[in-house]
């Protein structure tokens, strides 16, 4: 009897243990709207990470972090925002400056921003946030950001640390660089000097190497989107 209820309590103990190895890895996310009542031209749509864990707070809180970031205008604004509602508000109050100073100027500054959850697993979030802003000039800027979470530590994870094999990988993403752009090499600065972008991410398929406009090619060029597929890539991954 004495040995049974060893056995049965040692099964309760794990199953509670996976219990809470779940819970801890399974990480929803919904659709927030993020403005203010000041706000007239800032349009934020993301993924929030929802409860109250330590890791869904971490995650939006590095994510509200680096939006409220992307909407300093670095010229105008010396001291970071603390929150990314202080940021869209600091947004409007620049533009509302702008206008005041050139009443008769009929530029509108506009900023758009989505993202979406491009891939998870119970190792990995992948979060792809669009980032649209026009404050003057010819044409706005558009830029795509790929940001990797850790689903244990909640934690972006760099590039290099993606891969277990990072050497290997760069070099199969190189030949698929070169077939990508084969027959348009001059519609790029250093065709022959290989670099990787500054966003790497995941789907469903494979890896997505994304390059933005004026990082390797012109503006006439626009973006160069690469996809290595998970069968070529997935002996080099650390998170898989």
């Amino acid at each position: 009897m004495r040995k049974y209820n060893v056995v049965l309590f040692l099964f309760i103990l794990t199953f509670l243990s996976l219990s809470c190895t779940e819970e801890k890895t399974a990480i929803a996310f919904k659709e927030v709207n993020i403005t203010t009542i000041k706000n007239d031209i800032v349009e934020i749509n993301i993924p929030k990470a929802v409860g109250d864990d330590e890791i869904s707070k971490k995650i939006n809180t590095k994510l509200n972090e680096l939006l409220a970031a992307s909407l300093q205008v670095a010229t105008l604004d010396s001291i970071p925002a603390r929150t990314l509602e202080e940021s869209i508000d600091r947004f409007n109050k620049t533009y509302n400056n702008f206008k005041t100073e050139f009443p008769e100027s009929p530029m509108v500054w506009e900023a758009q921003i989505d993202g979406e959850i491009t891939y998870q697993s119970d190792a990995i979030i992948s979060l792809a946030i669009t980032n649209y802003q026009n404050t003057g000039g010819a044409h706005g800027n558009l830029v795509v950001s790929f940001l990797n979470f850790d689903v244990l530590t909640g934690n972006i994870i760099p590039n290099e640390k993606l891969f277990s094999d990072f050497s290997s990988f760069k070099k199969l993403a190189e030949d698929y660089f070169h077939e990508e752009i084969t027959g348009k090499e001059e519609d790029f600065f250093e065709p022959n000097n290989f670099t990787l972008p500054e966003n790497i991410g995941y789907d469903d398929e494979g890896l997505i190497l994304f390059y933005n406009t004026y990082e390797i090619a012109p503006y006439s060029s626009g973006i160069t989107e690469i996809h290595i597929p998970y069968t070529k890539v997935e002996n080099f991954l650390r998170y898989k």
